[in-house]
């Protein structure tokens, strides 16, 4: 996939009263595969919609978004498993972990899923991360800040032509933010994907190629 297509989208509970100064909905936005995009928003205007559009999970908007040139909500069950496996990584603002589960397990569920990673590779991202001495704790017991980052490393276990995150720091230091957009951008480069990261407020201090304001 190379380019996700935003046409005039606006999340169902906006209908009657849509926003006047987005950059995204009611517009014409293109994502573009290789290129690095942050989109600023205030509490409540639609953050994490956006984020859950783009990769499925939900379908309350009207107007329409495009994979390539497919409509997305002509997709299959089964297409959408293959895009969520093989083109689509998402760190949700929740995280989605299981917490009775080490920190280790929680990334090595997605990775027996997909096979991307080494496991020298994954304990090099725990290492980079200051967690190593975290991997075999119950993700119950860890900090937000620490979950932030193991939910982190999970993303990074598939391929990905997009890569989503939704306030991906908002419990980091600013050490281990810095660290965090070290590594996305080294994984982006390498295989070309596009970032897309959310904020409504603090964010990853990297050059960011498109700045839009939900």
């Amino acid at each position: 996939m190379d380019k996700i297509s935003l046409q005039r989208v606006l999340p169902a509970v906006f209908a009657e009263t849509p926003p006047a100064d987005s950059d995204i909905w009611l517009k014409e936005v293109t994502l573009e595969k290789g290129t690095v995009y942050l989109v600023e928003a205030a509490s409540g205007s639609g953050k994490s919609s956006f984020c859950s559009y783009l990769y499925g999970y939900r379908r309350d908007y009207s107007g329409r978004i495009l994979f390539d040139d497919q409509d997305i909500r002509s997709l299959s069950m089964t297409q959408w498993s293959r895009l969520r496996r093989n083109s689509l990584s998402m760190l949700f603002q929740e995280l989605r972990l299981f917490p009775e589960l080490s920190a280790l397990d929680n990334v090595r569920l997605k990775n027996k899923l997909t096979g991307y990673r080494s496991e020298a590779q994954i304990a090099s991202f725990f290492e980079a991360l200051g967690i190593a001495d975290k991997a075999e704790t119950p993700v119950a017991k860890l900090s937000f800040g620490q979950q932030q980052r193991v939910a982190f490393i999970r993303m990074l276990c598939q391929p990905a032509d997009f890569m989503s995150l939704d306030e991906p720091m908002s419990h980091l230091d600013d050490r281990n933010a810095a660290t965090m957009a070290r590594i996305l951008l080294d994984e982006a480069r390498k295989s070309g994907a596009g970032v897309v990261v959310t904020s409504i407020g603090k964010r990853f201090d990297i050059a960011y190629d498109k700045i839009f304001a939900l």
